[in-house]
């Protein structure tokens, strides 16, 4: 019979103390062999953090980093909660570099202080992902696709109470007036609510997601691979440089209030983004139907030298062509029956410059006439035209940008591409959940702002380290590894 020896609790807590300091978490070692922050932060942001401030800094600049870094990637939603880590884990510290857990007005003067440092350090990482976006798919790399989202404040007119009873009155008003179904409650009260908080008027009325809301917005860019390569936070100072962006709240329409500001912020945002990042080239632009505007069309394919704009059609208006019946989707139709869609036979650029789709006969084919030589043949039972090869019809792109944006409409290539753009919505959904953005208890703008770009940040960190350990299914989450 084996004896049994009972452990007194010294002799556990030295057992515990030496499986920690042997064993590093294997996630941490991971970071510390790969990630070298001195390389990433910019000299200006050392400087101005390093400056002469008449005492010297208790706690470096890189622990800082790496303590809100780590926050966003473990998902520890407030800053509390990171410092009660901090003083329980040993290992934590040692990892950032602390000696002493700072309090939590550390992390939020650290946020507001060096706000365009975190801008500068972003935009660094942003250049340096690059590359490796395009070493895994160039063709995705080369997509800017753009939405706009919110973060709410903690405001009372958040209170889900607030919407929530003055949608009940109208409601109760809908009934006793005996109106019809015309009069809509929610388009009402959105209405009737003020369109920005009243303790913060750059906190702003939105409607997302089916309910009423009000928050700090932000625009966001990322590639076809959900990596972000702007965040634009729409504050006082990017309004003053960007005086085009604003615009007025209606009475009665929340999402085409949402939709008339996306459509101004996007050229703007745009225009920053290649001044930022003049080494960037994409190709590809993706958006919603709030961009589907003709003046947008334009800047994006002459201005800003967009090859392909994917923006689905808005219902207010439809497709014309005066030289040809088309579908729905910009598509020539046969003259003698509008089901007949015309074969699409490709794209020339003529000699004088402008581009050219052609369009043949949907009952064309090519037959054989001798060795090496065929002809195109219609066997139409009643042909529009006297021509052997049937009616053809060119389409010139530049007379119609809305129609044909450098690609046809509703063809495969338009549905496979178009569905990429669901990637944006991911990465704000990401930052939101997994980073913790939302739910944030305060109303500060410099505080969320910060939050906002420091999520930016651990993304571009994860990709950094996922092209280091050569495993780019990580590009997007570090969750995997960490489990």
């Amino acid at each position: 019979m084996i004896p049994q020896k009972q452990l007194s609790l010294a002799e556990i807590y030295e057992d515990c103390k030496v499986y920690f300091d042997t064993d590093k978490p294997k996630f941490l070692s991971l970071l510390e062999n790969t990630i070298n922050l001195d390389e990433l932060i910019p000299l200006s942001f050392v400087n101005h953090f390093y400056s002469s401030t008449g005492r010297p800094r208790k706690y470096s600049l890189k622990a800082m980093l790496w303590a809100l870094i780590i926050q966003r990637i473990f998902s520890i939603p407030t800053d509390t909660l990171l410092i009660h880590f901090l003083q329980y884990s040993k290992e934590l510290r040692d990892f950032c570099g602390f000696t002493k857990v700072p309090d939590p007005a550390k992390f939020t003067h650290f946020k507001q202080d060096f706000l365009q440092d975190l801008q500068s350090l972003f935009h660094h990482l942003v250049d340096l992902t690059e590359p490796i976006c395009q070493s895994i798919d160039a063709s995705r790399a080369s997509m800017t696709i753009f939405d706009t989202s919110g973060i709410e404040a903690s405001v009372t007119e958040n209170n889900p109470k607030y919407a929530t009873k003055i949608v009940k009155q109208l409601k109760t008003y809908k009934k006793a007036a005996g109106l019809d179904g015309s009069y809509d409650p929610y388009k009402a009260a959105y209405s009737s609510m003020p369109s920005h908080a009243s303790s913060n008027k750059d906190i702003k009325q939105l409607y997302i997601n089916g309910h009423f809301c009000y928050v700090y917005k932000f625009g966001i860019i990322t590639n076809g691979l959900g990596i972000v390569r702007v965040i634009s936070f729409y504050n006082k100072t990017f309004s003053e440089a960007h005086p085009e962006i604003y615009i007025e709240k209606k009475s009665d329409s929340p999402d085409e209030d949402k939709s008339l500001h996306d459509s101004k912020a996007l050229i703007p945002v745009l225009i920053d983004f290649f001044k930022n990042h003049p080494l960037i080239n994409p190709n590809m632009f993706l958006g919603d139907a709030a961009f589907d505007t003709l003046a947008i069309y334009k800047n994006l394919l002459q201005d800003l030298h967009f090859e392909k704009v994917y923006i689905p059609l808005n219902n207010r208006s439809k497709l014309v062509n005066n030289e040809c019946t088309i579908n729905e989707d910009g598509i020539p139709c046969c003259p003698n029956n509008k089901s007949l869609l015309m074969k699409y036979e490709g794209k020339e650029k003529l000699k004088t410059g402008p581009m050219r789709y052609k369009f043949v006969c949907p009952k064309m084919k090519w037959i054989t006439v001798s060795k090496g030589k065929s002809k195109r043949k219609t066997f139409c039972e009643k042909p529009c035209t006297s021509a052997e090869s049937g009616r053809m019809f060119y389409i010139y792109p530049e007379k119609d940008l809305r129609a044909y944006p450098g690609v046809l409409r509703g063809t495969d290539e338009w549905e496979q591409t178009y569905k990429i753009r669901s990637v944006v919505e991911q990465s704000i959904n990401h930052f939101k959940t997994s980073f913790c953005i939302a739910g944030r208890r305060t109303q500060n703008e410099q505080t969320l702002h910060a939050d906002l770009l420091l999520s930016g940040i651990t993304q571009l960190c994860t990709v950094l380290l996922a092209d280091k350990i050569q495993q780019h299914q990580y590009i997007r989450s570090l969750k995997p590894l960490i489990a």
